[in-house]
């Protein structure tokens, strides 16, 4: 496996991701503040409004708080910008990557991984890292490095949280 890649399990989120992929589930597309990067059929970017579901936080905050030792920089420098990706049978994610902006680290948060989910491919020096997705874990990564997800399979939708960690004194959006 790459070094350029940081992979945390939170099984004590169980009860919290539970929740969390069932209100999601919920939430009609009229309720999100934005969509966006429309491909194949689907909207990859689920923007919500950070009050419309507080207890993803919780997941956020976390984020921030290993971006900060990944990055051996204090959490109070850095900010945290997310999104939602809803997956359902069929849905692949491009290639893409998140250095548009003055982004320090990505990550993904994976909330319900049913059997059949698309693998995560990390591109890195003509290498392609294929990485199994697992309910409940964290992967960081360099916001540089082009990735995508394979199809998904599986009838039960695959939930994940994009994030993208920053400076704390620059603009970015979180959740919206």
């Amino acid at each position: 496996m790459t070094d350029a890649l940081h992979l945390i399990d939170t099984p004590e989120y169980h009860d919290l991701n539970t929740d969390l992929a069932a209100a999601v589930l919920a939430i009609p597309d009229e309720d999100y503040a934005r969509l966006s990067h429309y491909f194949h059929g689907r909207y990859e970017n689920r923007y919500l409004h950070p009050a419309a579901l507080p207890q993803l936080q919780t997941i956020i905050e976390r984020a921030r708080a290993e971006a900060a030792r990944i990055l051996q920089q204090p959490v109070t420098e850095l900010r945290a910008g997310y999104w939602l990706n809803i997956m359902r049978k069929g849905d692949i994610t491009t290639l893409h990557s998140h250095d548009d902006d003055d982004e320090l680290l990505s990550a993904v948060y994976y909330l319900q991984v049913p059997d059949g989910s698309g693998e995560f491919r990390l591109h890195e020096r003509g290498e392609i890292h294929t990485i199994q997705p697992v309910a409940g874990r964290f992967m960081f990564f360099d916001p540089a490095l082009p990735h995508e997800v394979a199809a998904h399979r599986s009838d039960i939708p695959r939930i994940s949280i994009g994030i993208n960690i920053g400076p704390a004194g620059e603009v970015q959006e979180s959740g919206i």
